[in-house]
């Protein structure tokens, strides 16, 4: 038996609007709305589908799951992303290798990385 990837799912107090916001974030399209309580983003430069479910009340404290993107020019999508409605967490990494850990609108974490830069031991 081999298990694959469909999707990751987020819970969330509003999956419409979450959805929405990663939908433009990467040039997706809301699949499917489920009368708002599960809301499926699919397509753009997405490798699998992103899910948002909505409950009362999400779980406190770190995700325990989050995503991990990467962009040929890290700073000008860092910045495109703060401009949408992102928040800062950290700046990561070193001359090799470097992501930023940002929030989404409703404080989910997740990390972009720019290009790995080959060292000497490479």
């Amino acid at each position: 038996m081999t298990l694959s990837l469909a999707m990751v799912t987020t819970d969330t107090t509003d999956a419409e609007g979450l959805a929405a916001w990663w939908a433009q974030q990467t040039g997706a399209d809301i699949a499917e709305t489920n009368d708002g309580w599960f809301v499926i983003v699919r397509g753009g430069s997405l490798p699998v589908w992103l899910a948002f479910q909505k409950v009362d009340e999400v779980s406190p404290g770190k995700n325990r799951l989050h995503l991990d993107l990467s962009a040929p020019d890290l700073e000008a999508e860092v910045e495109r992303l703060l401009d949408a409605g992102a928040t800062l967490v950290a700046r990561r990494g070193d001359e090799h290798f470097r992501w930023v850990t940002l929030a989404d609108p409703q404080g989910n974490e997740f990390c972009v990385s720019g290009p790995h830069v080959p060292s000497a031991e490479d």
